[in-house]
């Protein structure tokens, strides 16, 4: 990692810029995405990312007339990158929380659909009280929030998980624990059960979210542990697309009993041996930034934390 270290403030804050263009590079894919995002002029960052890769001694990007890849070093590289870049921002925003006003920016990640919270109006009191915090709301797979959590580029993350704690490094909230329904056809021969088991489920062709996401994981939890294997045919990447294909007699398929509720497309049927799903906020652990930590103080004080699991 480059250091930053007392040459005086024009050379650190040089160095962090570098930091910066590398991840956005990195993140984008793109050197023409990345300056963009920066507001630069591409050749300014081109600049400054040839000077610190000949500072490292290293190659950071491979780059190609079509593509520009991280190399080994530069995913070594990209971790410390983060974290120096985040700590510069709490810094800033400790500085200036000492004051009257908290300043900065706040990255919330969210699973899609979230029905815990009321996340547009939680978002819309926090801009009320903290008008100059710069907030970032991005949907994203359960598996990539969580990354994103680690590695510092996502202040706090509304995930659903299963039983059971969560990674190491991160503190959670536990918001809500949603059942798990059956969803099939109107007219299918399970539309009139009382309720449904896997074993049953499983002689069914399965609709079901992408792999990675917190309702994928846990649904095919529930059929691991129940040992029944089942066939998913299709992976919908929305809740509305995955009622479509269920109600198209393409697979039945499991979500949770609240947006089933909203479903009317299709007949849901109580679900026998799937375990709850839990819907957290989290966030990491040892490093949370002034706006963080007043996001958390309104989620606190407008959402009552559920029993823990």
């Amino acid at each position: 990692m480059v250091a930053i270290t007392a040459i005086g403030y024009n050379d650190a804050w040089m160095e962090l810029r570098q930091l910066a263009y590398a991840v956005a590079v990195a993140e984008t894919g793109s050197f023409t995405r990345a300056a963009h995002r920066c507001f630069v002029v591409q050749s300014s960052l081109s600049d400054q990312i040839a000077r610190l890769e000949k500072e490292l001694g290293v190659r950071l990007f491979e780059r190609t007339s079509r593509r520009v890849r991280v190399t080994p070093a530069g995913e070594g590289f990209l971790g410390p990158a983060r974290e120096a870049l985040a700590a510069a921002e709490r810094a800033r925003g400790e500085a200036v929380a000492s004051g009257s006003e908290i300043r900065g920016r706040l990255v919330v990640g969210t699973l899609s659909p979230l029905l815990a919270v009321d996340l547009p109006g939680l978002l819309a009191t926090y801009r009320e009280r903290h008008p100059q915090v710069r907030v970032t709301l991005h949907a994203r797979l359960v598996r990539d929030l969580l990354q994103q959590v680690h590695d510092h580029t996502c202040d706090i993350a509304f995930v659903d998980t299963g039983p059971g704690g969560l990674p190491r490094g991160l503190s959670g909230r536990v918001l809500a624990h949603d059942d798990l329904v059956a969803i099939v056809p109107h007219g299918h021969p399970l539309a009139g059960a009382a309720h449904v088991t896997l074993s049953r489920l499983a002689e069914e062709e399965m609709v079901d979210m992408p792999l990675g996401s917190g309702i994928r994981r846990h649904t095919d939890a529930a059929f691991a542990a129940a040992r029944v294997t089942r066939t998913v045919s299709f992976e919908a990447d929305s809740m509305p697309l995955l009622e479509q294909l269920v109600a198209r007699r393409l697979g039945i398929g499991l979500v949770p009993a609240a947006t089933a509720a909203r479903m009317t497309g299709v007949t849901a049927v109580a679900a026998t041996g799937v375990p709850p799903r839990t819907v957290r906020a989290v966030w990491l652990t040892a490093t949370t930034s002034p706006a963080a930590r007043a996001f958390l103080r309104l989620l606190a004080e407008q959402v009552p934390e559920a029993p823990a699991d």
